[in-house]
């Protein structure tokens, strides 16, 4: 039975740089909205600097906003780490001949997202390579109506060889054909 399925697991929100990127900027935006208030209140709100000497108009309502800002964004990153969102599975059954893509999503109606592909439907196992500035590289399942799924997280790009191995594998254990896309 255990080679009759593979279940690879997938990591969502909960990332490092998400959290790196999480505290950052709630600790960035909490500095820049306390010296946005300190120069509207003429009171030191931060220890290691004196805003108070900064003209609340234009600087110090600027720096209020990019205090708010960057909180906001903070707590939206912090929240998804919380819920997880996008953390999940894929799960190749021989024995159903299904392939089953479950993530989580945002608190709703649909927070759990079930995909699922009957092994007819499937042409092949398809590698997406991208280079540049936001370099991705992805594993697809190319199903026979010209839709590419992605299989593989949101996440740093790994080696051309580690996703060639991986997408070489999971195309012999599903007796798949590979290709580029």
């Amino acid at each position: 039975m255990q080679n009759e399925i593979r279940r690879d697991k997938i990591v969502g929100s909960r990332r490092f740089s998400n959290y790196f990127w999480g505290f950052f900027l709630l600790i960035g935006g909490i500095g820049f909205l306390l010296a946005g208030m300190s120069s509207y209140f003429k009171i030191n709100l931060l220890p290691f600097s004196n805003p108070t000497e900064l003209v609340f108009i234009p600087q110090g309502l600027v720096m209020m906003f990019y205090g708010t800002l960057s909180l906001g964004i903070s707590i939206y990153i912090i929240l998804a780490i919380f819920l997880d969102i996008g953390s999940g599975y894929n799960e190749y059954n021989k024995v159903e001949n299904l392939v089953k893509i479950v993530r989580k999503g945002f608190p709703g109606k649909n927070r759990e997202i079930l995909l699922t592909y009957p092994f007819s439907n499937i042409r092949a196992i398809g590698i997406k390579i991208t280079e540049g500035l936001n370099p991705t590289r992805s594993i697809y399942l190319c199903l026979k109506d010209e839709r590419n799924i992605p299989l593989t997280p949101v996440q740093d790009p790994t080696t051309i060889s580690n996703l060639e191995e991986e997408a070489a594998d999971l195309a012999k254990f599903l007796d798949l054909k590979l290709e580029n896309l």
